[in-house]
């Protein structure tokens, strides 16, 4: 329902410390912890300081409520040239660049949903820790989109390429057991414990040698920035089609959308 009482709703992101762990909660529950440009500017505003934080060792990013994240904010996409397309994913992208390859280790806390962005958030943290009952979507093309936020290339690398097109083009739900069978997630937690299985991981991940950890985390994101660039400029693209307003208007009307390819 609308908020007529004319306050904004809560967006915001929450940090806590645990020591040398830096913990961040999405808190946007209007949308379920959608990834809207403003939540995502706040985080990344928080990772470039943590960035440069000798004493932040390791980041927990977990959701307020229920979920971790319900994936992107479609209210708020509305990208009407190729230039806007273009500038809202290379602010987004800053935000993967330092999750993937920059120096502090992050590991997600996962309760209910992680979609679309929300799974994109998730497999830029090189630990995933999900409660037995969350479930994993990719269901971008149902927008009338590609995955982004790096999603083309970090979930191939977690559970290769095979697998990675099955949930890229499907956009079915994974299950947490299924995805821990598959790789999609590295530790199941009970139900309500996911944040305090990765606050276990993380203070591991906190005592390691940092330039050690900082190092491994570069080598290991050969090709990100190039994979990066492909997708700025195919998603731009996308922004301006047909189907992607057909997606989005099926979206709010809630029911199926008729994609002519245009």
């Amino acid at each position: 329902m609308p908020d007529h009482s004319g306050e904004q709703p809560v967006m915001r992101v929450g940090e806590e410390r645990d020591g040398p762990v830096l913990i961040l909660t999405l808190d946007y529950p209007a949308r379920r912890n959608a990834l809207a440009p403003a939540l995502r500017a706040a985080l990344l505003g928080i990772l470039d300081r943590a960035e440069a934080d000798p004493a932040v060792r390791a980041i927990v990013i977990t959701g307020g409520g229920a979920h971790f994240c319900s994936g992107g904010d479609l209210s708020g996409m509305d990208v009407r040239t190729p230039l806007q397309g273009r500038e809202r994913l290379r602010a987004a992208h800053q935000m993967i660049r330092l999750m993937v390859g920059g120096s502090k280790p992050v590991v997600a806390a996962v309760e209910g949903w992680a979609a679309g962005a929300g799974l994109s958030l998730a497999c830029a943290c090189d630990t995933i820790v999900a409660a037995e009952d969350a479930q994993f979507m990719a269901a971008f093309g149902k927008a009338g989109l590609m995955a982004d936020l790096g999603l083309p290339h970090t979930l191939p690398l977690r559970v290769g390429h095979a697998r990675a097109r099955q949930i890229l083009l499907y956009g079915e739900p994974v299950g947490a057991e299924e995805a821990l069978r598959i790789g999609l997630v590295d530790r199941l937690a009970p139900k309500g414990q996911a944040l305090a299985v990765a606050l276990e991981r993380a203070r591991v991940l906190a005592a390691q040698a940092p330039a050690a950890v900082a190092l491994t985390k570069q080598i290991l994101s050969e090709g990100l920035h190039n994979a990066l660039d492909q997708e700025r400029h195919y998603q731009s693209l996308l922004f301006l089609t047909a189907d992607h307003e057909e997606g989005k208007a099926a979206f709010f009307a809630k029911r199926a959308p008729n994609f002519t390819g245009a």
